[in-house]
């Protein structure tokens, strides 16, 4: 798809999720309608700020473990929505130069800014895909052809598998995409939950549920640990995203409990 294509496809009238996290995360990459709908949720959940914020500290952290201490050259990051700060390849490159990172999403308005995605350091690369998540194998033809799909890669699913109504229908794709990705490789995963705030996340999700074409399914820890059925759980395990190995250096930080849990996970 031209850029051309995806300003033809772009609706400004609809929210997007990908855009509305942009707008809680500081951002200018959406739309009156992506910030209405994000300043209704935050007022019947106003911790989605705090939410996004760690989930974002939370990926930055996971990625500079895979880079620094597994060795991970290469990510696959599915779902990635808009550039922000700190993304997957900014990090991991700031880390290993030669770090090569495909970028996976279906929406328009991340097409059209792709050129800032796709960003790189000389002696690594940076690719994006149109794909969806629903055609794991497509994303992985596709991820091929920048990747090396027989050496180790970091799989990242960061708020995407909410978006999965049935919860073994996501758990199919978490598998399928791992299949195609050889031992050692590592799954980053996080999604919202509903055990630590969830009447109030609760009613805030259905505001969105009810004004987004892309429902957002909130899950219990229990459920998002099936995503990992099979891995190596890295200590300490699924966690409220602020508590998964968080720097030295956060004491004077909020490191409140958030309603959103990750892992990382590795691939015998």
């Amino acid at each position: 798809m031209t850029e051309s294509d995806a300003a033809a496809k772009l609706d400004t009238s609809v929210p997007h999720s990908a855009r509305v996290w942009n707008y809680w995360l500081g951002g200018k990459d959406n739309f009156p309608v992506d910030r209405a709908v994000g300043d209704d949720f935050a007022k019947l959940y106003p911790d989605i700020t705090v939410v996004a914020r760690h989930s974002r500290a939370f990926l930055r952290r996971a990625v500079t473990f895979l880079v620094t201490e597994a060795g991970i050259r290469q990510f696959l990051d599915v779902g990635t929505g808009m550039p922000t700060a700190e993304n997957t390849h900014q990090v991991a490159q700031a880390a290993a130069p030669d770090a090569k990172i495909v970028y996976v999403d279906n929406d328009p308005l991340v097409l059209a800014h792709a050129r800032a995605l796709l960003t790189s350091t000389p002696e690594g690369r940076t690719d994006y895909l149109d794909a969806d998540l629903h055609a794991p194998e497509r994303i992985l033809t596709a991820a091929g052809a920048t990747l090396d799909l027989s050496r180790p890669v970091g799989l990242i699913l960061m708020n995407i598998l909410g978006h999965v109504p049935d919860a073994d229908q996501a758990i199919l794709i978490v598998r399928e995409l791992l299949a195609g990705l050889p031992s050692g490789s590592y799954l980053i995963t996080a999604d919202g939950t509903n055990v630590l705030d969830g009447p109030a996340f609760e009613e805030a999700i259905a505001v969105w549920n009810a004004n987004a074409p892309l429902s957002y399914h909130l899950r219990h820890p229990d459920e998002i640990a099936r995503f990992l059925d099979g891995l190596e759980i890295l200590e300490p395990g699924l966690v409220p995203c602020s508590r998964w190995r968080p720097s030295p250096d956060a004491a004077g930080e909020d490191l409140r409990e958030v309603d959103e849990f990750g892992a990382v996970a590795r691939k015998p």
